[in-house]
């Protein structure tokens, strides 16, 4: 039995979509402390079966980590359905479902999914796909790189 199942169950038995946690509450559901990992490194916290008990233990609770606030120490473990004994991203045999005569892709979602929220902010009203230079400001770019380059030749030169 892993050290993490206690988690695994404490998952199960809450019938929520969503359970909001701190790293102390998953500690007194484990009765044990987490490992100095969990506290340094996000990618401890990934939806990552293999090799990680820890990981497998939430998957195979039909549950994945997001919003992971290493600063505060809390996450959220959010409801995937249906659960899988397969939570790899790699594209294997095991992640194809045969139908039949027909091969259907299970859909996965990559570890890293969500591993950026809420590290930054675009404004609101911001045209992402605006051009970031006018035409003009390239323009004067183009000009300080070709001077940037001419000295750099020159340099070149007088050392030959």
């Amino acid at each position: 039995m892993s050290s993490y199942a206690p988690l695994a169950d404490y998952l199960k038995q809450s019938g929520s979509n969503s359970v909001a946690a701190t790293f102390a509450d998953i500690e007194t559901v484990l009765g044990r402390t987490l490992p100095p990992s969990a506290y340094r490194h996000r990618p401890w916290w990934a939806n990552e079966a293999r090799g990680h008990s820890h990981a497998k233990a939430w998957l195979d609770a039909g549950y994945e980590t997001e919003q992971v606030d290493m600063e505060n120490r809390k996450l959220v473990f959010r409801k995937i359905a249906p659960a899988s004994p397969n939570h790899e991203m790699a594209e294997s045999a095991a992640g194809f479902m045969h139908s039949g005569n027909a091969i259907s892709k299970m859909p996965r979602r990559h570890p890293a999914f969500g591993s950026m929220k809420g590290t930054f902010t675009i404004e609101p009203g911001h045209d992402l796909t605006a051009p970031m230079f006018t035409d003009e400001e390239w323009a004067e770019i183009e000009k300080e790189m070709d001077a940037d380059w001419d000295q750099i030749e020159q340099g070149m030169t007088k050392n030959k």
